[in-house]
């Protein structure tokens, strides 16, 4: 399949899927990066009258901002904006902190920033009857690496059956800025993290894994791991089965 075929797929299954929720549109959060650039890029196509980009920044790089403004402008997607800065300062402030490992209280403030974003994307969701639009792709899914009830709580993920590679060509398909595509993966957590520096290896290597490709065993074990470690994330929460 090409990238104009990809496209057109991705158009018809994004309109059924917010036909059969009875929903009139969707609303994306607009990070900056590649993955909700080129969600952004392909939503508008299906939904053009009816695609909402929203903005949350949260003690992010200004970077980030500018980025998620370009893609807008490129695009022609509406956009509103709600900085986070206040509500995270507050609450960070009224949870307990038990003062344990500091790497620990980060990852926790990190998630707690993507939480809040979710909570936001689903409170202008619910009022303008949208659907909540994931920019998860395969790769990142497989690992785990999103934030449980964060950006890993929406309605559905079009970009969820695209590993990175292929969400980097079809982005350039679609001409999403160079600049975007080619700065490091980041979720934007804190100063100076990047999604591979974080996982550990390279989205190649997670990219050859999935696709059958020969992986050096050292990170083939590592993938693993965190296929096995965040298999929790991928399903809903276990019932008895009596």
């Amino acid at each position: 399949m090409d990238n104009a075929q990809l496209v057109d797929k991705l158009i018809i299954w994004l309109k059924e899927k917010v036909k059969t929720a009875g929903c009139k549109g969707v609303v994306i959060g607009l990070s900056g990066g590649i993955d909700s650039s080129l969600l952004a890029a392909v939503c508008k196509k299906a939904l053009p009258d009816a695609t909402l980009g929203v903005i949350m920044p949260c003690y992010s790089n200004e970077q980030d901002k500018a980025h998620a403004l370009l893609v807008a402008e490129k695009f022609g997607i509406s956009t509103v904006e709600v900085c986070l800065d206040e509500i995270f300062e507050k609450l960070v402030k009224l949870l307990p902190d038990f003062k344990k490992d500091e790497a620990d209280r980060r990852l926790a403030q990190a998630n707690l920033k993507s939480r809040l974003r979710m909570v936001t994307l689903y409170y202008i969701a619910n009022q303008l009857k949208y659907l909540v639009v994931g920019s998860s792709n395969r790769s990142e899914l497989a690992v785990g690496y999103f934030t449980k009830y964060g950006d890993g709580g929406v309605d559905i993920m079009p970009l969820g059956n695209l590993v990175k590679r292929q969400v980097k060509e079809l982005a350039r398909f679609l001409g999403v800025p160079e600049e975007i595509i080619a700065k490091p993966p980041s979720a934007g957590l804190w100063a100076g993290q990047t999604s591979e520096g974080e996982l550990g290896f390279s989205y190649d290597f997670v990219d050859g894994y999935l696709l059958g490709g020969r992986v050096p065993p050292e990170i083939k074990a590592k993938i693993e791991a965190r296929l096995n470690a965040n298999a929790h994330k991928r399903a809903l929460p276990p019932i008895p089965d009596f």
